[in-house]
């Protein structure tokens, strides 16, 4: 569906009353029209019967989206993730199988709109995993009928959601958190309790008297390392770069045919190198 219908740009520059009173007004199809158009988008590509699958349905997303309308986020943007899913919905409308439009896309609807709560709904994410973004939806709607949970109410959770019962108390612990500035407030004052996040969190990483100190102490080991080796018989340098200083490493027995020797021969000449690279570094 190249154009993404019009229902998008409706959310987008109209007042959330207005778009739901427009599309209040479009019509439904019954079974047979519904499947004469998934028919024509399904064997023919027909994008316009894709249109009018989906506008036909908006409806049924703007209920979908009111469900989510407890987490702050602004109505319009609820619906209009509401609205990819459907259309994703009827790209993938099979009906053949013999389902109604509306079953088939529940799934995709809730899925866009459930990302989309999980990616804004806290500058910090809360959940990451499949399972963790089931749990946050089951278990704040558990939160709002129990409140808070006793030792009891958790075990009840955690049995109802098939979860551990650490795990419902770590996600019960992040729907409790709240965001914080990284910097102060405008306008908060001098009181010494009113400490902000970049007053304490050190970024070790921007101490450039430490990053130059570094640096320079990795130059003056690699420039020992190198002169060391170069007091190596060839034939102990390559074993040695071979062994520690290349990726992949090379196997005893790989060098044991390099140079026709046997795999305890070569593991002799590495422990032999090693030794004297380590006496030659210490005194250099």
């Amino acid at each position: 569906m190249s154009h993404k219908v019009n229902s998008m740009a409706l959310v987008a520059k109209s007042s959330s009353e207005s778009y739901l009173l427009s599309i209040s007004h479009l019509p439904k199809l019954s079974a047979e029209e519904e499947k004469d158009l998934a028919e024509r988008l399904f064997f023919n590509a027909d994008l316009e019967a894709a249109k009018k699958l989906v506008i036909s349905h908006l409806r049924f997303v703007a209920y979908i989206a009111s469900s989510y309308a407890g987490y702050g986020l602004a109505q319009a943007d609820l619906i209009q993730e509401g609205n990819i899913g459907l259309m994703k919905a009827v790209k993938r409308f099979d009906p053949t199988v013999g389902v109604r439009l509306v079953s088939f896309a529940v799934h995709w609807i809730k899925s866009e709109i459930q990302e989309y709560v999980i990616r804004n709904w806290r500058v910090v994410k809360i959940a990451t995993t499949k399972a963790q973004r089931k749990l946050f939806f089951n278990l704040r709607k558990s939160k709002k009928r129990l409140g808070w949970f006793s030792a009891e109410e958790v075990k009840t959770v955690a049995k109802h959601l098939n979860v551990a019962t650490k795990d419902v108390l770590e996600m019960e612990s992040r729907l409790n958190g709240q965001d914080h500035s990284f910097d102060l407030e405008v306008n908060e004052g001098d009181d010494e309790k009113n400490f902000a996040p970049v007053q304490y969190l050190e970024d070790k990483t921007a101490d450039i008297p430490n990053l130059v100190e570094d640096h320079g102490t990795k130059l003056a080991n690699n420039r020992k390392l190198h002169s060391a080796l170069s007091l190596l018989d060839p034939r102990s340098q390559d074993i040695v770069n071979s062994r520690w200083l290349s990726e992949p490493k090379t196997t005893l027995q790989d060098l044991a045919l390099r140079y026709s020797v046997s795999a305890e021969r070569i593991r002799q000449l590495e422990v032999v190198a090693m030794k004297k690279l380590q006496s030659s570094m210490s005194f250099a």
